[in-house]
């Protein structure tokens, strides 16, 4: 069964809404506002530097990220002209982090270009199959990374990088408008269908992982480093963005168990059948 129309409706207006919000308040240029020449070698970090090269690693999958998933919600205007705006917004924060080690000589041009080639060396793939799962995979997502930004820009903002806090200060910014964006798609979709959109969240939860985990060269390695320093673990992703998130939509933790325990359920009487 298709989207109904007002379903459609409603979805183009928080596009709308996202959008002006998006270009009143949050558009931001890469070249002019940030303080490029206030780098201070002082203030680097081979820590920090290792975590922007990881970020730019993941970003770097934006081809895969905005084609195949643009055609996975082709059909709802709203939601396929929010994900060309977000490749877009996107875009510049791997461009900026790339900058950012390349002019302070933290990394050369030919070790960005070695390291991106071996990471396009592999193919991003949807990990979910449906829109509505994919949606609340990008709420959770893109939660999950503005957190992990937040904490590197205070981080970079504590050694006194402002270069470095400028750039995740933005990021940040855009990665929290843009779970916001999924999430209200996801209450919509939740008060069409509750118990499916409620199933659909026990299936991104059981099956969740971040982008880079099979992707990224070395990415283990990065993550742990990265966990040292303001990263996710499983602790800090329930509490900073998995409870967040169903609080946010409405939706308790028992119902995502009560789904969780169904689905093993299903899994089981598959398996003896």
């Amino acid at each position: 069964m298709g989207a109904s129309d007002s379903f459609r409706q409603a979805v183009y207006r928080e596009y709308m809404t996202f959008f002006e919000l998006a270009e009143k308040n949050r558009r931001w240029n890469p070249f002019t506002d940030i303080p490029w020449d206030e780098a201070d070698e002082s203030t680097f970090c081979p820590k920090a530097a290792l975590n922007a090269e990881t970020f730019v690693g993941v970003e770097s999958y934006l081809p895969d990220y905005v084609s195949q998933g643009i055609n996975c919600v082709r059909s709802m205007f709203g939601q396929a002209w929010f994900s060309a705006n977000w490749g877009y917004e996107e875009s510049k924060h791997a461009l900026s982090l790339r900058e950012y080690l390349t002019r302070t000589g933290q990394r050369t041009e030919q070790q960005m270009f070695d390291y991106e080639k071996a990471v396009l060396a592999k193919q991003w793939k949807l990990p979910f199959e449906t829109p509505r799962q994919m949606t609340f995979y990008g709420a959770v997502q893109e939660q999950a990374t503005f957190m992990m930004y937040k904490h590197q820009l205070g981080l970079a903002r504590a050694r006194g990088d402002t270069v470095l806090a400028a750039i995740y200060g933005f990021i940040a910014r855009d990665e929290a408008a843009h779970a916001d964006f999924y999430r209200r798609v996801i209450a919509l979709e939740t008060a069409e269908d509750r118990d499916g959109a409620i199933r659909d969240m026990a299936i991104v939860f059981k099956n969740f992982r971040m982008p880079g985990t099979d992707l990224v060269p070395d990415y283990g390695a990065r993550t742990a480093q990265m966990r040292e320093t303001g990263g996710v673990d499983r602790g800090v992703f329930l509490k900073e963005v998995w409870f967040p998130t169903l609080k946010k939509l409405g939706v308790t933790r028992h119902e995502v168990t009560r789904a969780l325990t169904e689905l093993r359920q299903e899994e089981l009487q598959n398996r003896a059948a």
